[in-house]
Parts: structure tokens; C-alpha cells; sequence
């Protein structure tokens, strides 16, 4: 499965690393690409390092501005002229999406994945991971444009929230077919 994950460059606590380590030998070890930003700085280097060594296959969508940092021997490096390119050219190669921690990009990309699911022009799983309760706030501010009738489909259809690395995965796997 190729599994494109937004997340932060940012060098961050062992709090965010480990999960983000944890998920990527996991997704290395089940043979997955990991389809991302393409940057070797920061967390994404951490989830890009963790597949690497485990086994799995790299797919990098860099963005021309961002080029210089983009990571060196992967197995597939698209550079975009723009972040909406970028956007558009990570979820084409995708067949599902996890949500790490991460900022204003994290959260732009994640929002345009669920409005996309929202008016029904994706089925891809998407899963949200809720390291160290990063985005409790979030989760709820969802429930509540559930609640209050902002959505036009079940929050449970747009977004899996998952704690740890092995329930996003398994969600994931379990979604698309695989054993």
C-alpha cells in the first residue's frame, strides 16, 4: 500500500519521534511506500528514516522552494512547482493517509484530504494520529461540527483517530484488504 503521511519538518520531542519511528518500521515492515513531503529534515526525516531502514520504499512530492532539502536516495522524488501541486501530486500516489503531529501545512493538507472525502471525491482511509493527545482539541472541534450538523456524513466515515501507531496501521491494513 502506498501511504501518504503529513507531518511536520520540525525537529521535535521524543514524545512525537518515537510514535513517528514506531509507525514507520511498522509500515516498512508490512512492505508499505511511504508517500510524504519529501524533506530529509525534522520529523519527516525520522518516518522517512524508520521505513528505510525496515524495509519498506520511499516516495518523496518536494516542492521547488523546498528543493534543497529534499531527501537523496529514495525511490521516487517528484518535485512540485507549488504546495497545491504538491497536495494534489501526494494524494494521487496514495492509497491511504495518516495525519502526524504537525503545524499550519500539516493541518491545511489534512483539512483538504477530509473535504475531499466529505463531498465524496476520495474513498481513501484516513487516519488521524493522536500522538500525546496533540490533537484532542481537534477531535473534538470535529465532534462538534458533527454534532451541530456541519458535517453531511458521519464523522466515522471521514476520519479514523487512532492513539497508537499499530491501531492507525492496522486500521489502514484492514480497510484496504490486507492481512
Amino acid at each position: 500500500m502506498n501511504i501518504c503521511v503529513f507531518l511536520s519538518a520540525a525537529d521535535l520531542d521524543e514524545r512525537y519521534t518515537r510514535p513517528a519511528r514506531e509507525f514507520a518500521t511498522l509500515l516498512g515492515k508490512g512492505d508499505h511506500t511511504l508517500v510524504w513531503g519529501g524533506s530529509d529534515v525534522g520529523l519527516m526525516k525520522v518516518v522517512a528514516d524508520g521505513v528505510q531502514e525496515a524495509g519498506g520504499r520511499l516516495t518523496g512530492v518536494s516542492v521547488q522552494f523546498l528543493s534543497a532539502k529534499a531527501r537523496p536516495g529514495v525511490d521516487e522524488m517528484v518535485v512540485a512547482k507549488d504546495l497545491a501541486e504538491r497536495k494534489r501530486l501526494l494524494l494521487e500516489k496514495a492509497d491511504a493517509v495518516v495525519v502526524m503531529v504537525g503545524g499550519t501545512g500539516t493541518l491545511d493538507e489534512a483539512t483538504e484530504i477530509l473535504e475531499l472525502k466529505k463531498h465524496g471525491h476520495t474513498d481513501k482511509p484516513v487516519v488521524l494520529l493522536n500522538t500525546a493527545g496533540f490533537y484532542d482539541g481537534l477531535k473534538e472541534q470535529f465532534r462538534r461540527m458533527e454534532a451541530e450538523g456541519f458535517l453531511p456524513r458521519p464523522l466515522t466515515d471521514l476520519v479514523f483517530f487512532a492513539e497508537e501507531p499499530v491501531g492507525a496501521l492496522a486500521y489502514l491494513e484492514e480497510s484496504r484488504g490486507i492481512e
